[in-house]
C-alpha cells in the first residue's frame, strides 16, 4: 500500500506552505516522520512578506508528489534482549545484599521495641528527624551512611541496619556510649550538627 502526499492548490498559502515543509521533513529524515509544533506569533502570521520568504527560502520551485510505502514506515519486531548472566558467588565468600525495610510501624513503636525509654523519645525523635527523616531505607549518597540513625559502616548495625528496631537498638548504645546519654548526643547535634 503506498500513501501518495500532494500539494493541494486550492487551499490557502499557509496550509501549501506548511504541508510542504512537512513534506520536506519526512523526505529530510528519511521516511521518519516527527511531529513538533511550530509557533509562530500573531504578528508573523499576519505578515505576508514573512510567508514569501519561508516559502522562498525552504520550499523547492518544483514539488514532486512523495509515495510512501507503509511497509517502510511500520515498525519492525524486535527480539527481546537476552538478560545478562549473573556470576555464582565463589565458594566461601560472603555477599552482601542490603535487605531494605518494607514492613510498617511506627516511631513510638520502634523506640518502645528498641529498649529506648520514653524519657528520650523526644532526643531520638529530633536527631533521627535530621538524620534520616524517619526512612528505615535512607542512605546517604556521599558516605554510605545508613538507616534512621544513618550508621557508618551500614555493616556496625547488628542484624539488619535498615530494620528500624536494629537501627535504633544499636543507636541507644552508641548514644549513652559515646556522649553518655541521649540528651548529651542531642547537645552534641545541635553544635555540631552531626553525630
Amino acid at each position: 500500500m503506498t500513501v501518495t502526499v500532494t500539494p493541494n492548490p486550492s487551499r490557502a498559502r499557509t496550509t501549501r506552505i506548511r504541508a510542504t515543509l512537512a513534506a520536506a521533513a519526512v523526505v529530510a529524515l528519511g521516511g521518519a516522520a516527527v511531529v513538533a509544533p511550530l509557533t509562530v506569533t500573531d504578528s508573523a502570521l499576519a505578515d505576508e512578506a514573512f510567508y514569501e520568504r519561508i516559502y522562498q527560502e525552504f520550499v523547492p520551485a518544483e514539488v514532486e508528489p512523495l509515495a510512501i510505502p507503509l511497509e517502510a514506515v511500520q515498525a519492525e519486531e524486535l527480539p527481546a534482549p537476552e538478560p545478562e548472566p549473573v556470576p555464582e558467588a565463589s565458594a566461601g565468600a560472603a555477599t552482601f545484599a542490603p535487605l531494605f525495610y518494607s514492613g510498617g510501624g511506627f516511631p513510638a513503636e520502634w523506640m518502645a521495641a528498641a529498649g529506648i525509654p520514653e524519657s528520650d523519645w523526644g532526643y531520638v525523635d529530633f536527631i533521627v528527624s535530621k538524620e534520616s527523616g524517619w526512612n528505615p531505607n535512607a542512605v546517604n549518597r556521599s558516605s554510605g551512611a545508613s538507616g534512621l540513625v544513618q550508621a557508618l559502616p551500614c555493616g556496625k548495625v547488628p542484624g539488619n541496619c535498615f530494620d528500624p528496631v536494629d537501627n535504633l537498638r544499636w543507636a541507644n548504645g552508641y548514644a549513652n556510649g559515646r556522649y553518655g546519654s541521649w540528651a548529651q548526643a542531642y547537645d552534641f547535634w545541635l553544635t555540631r550538627h552531626w553525630w
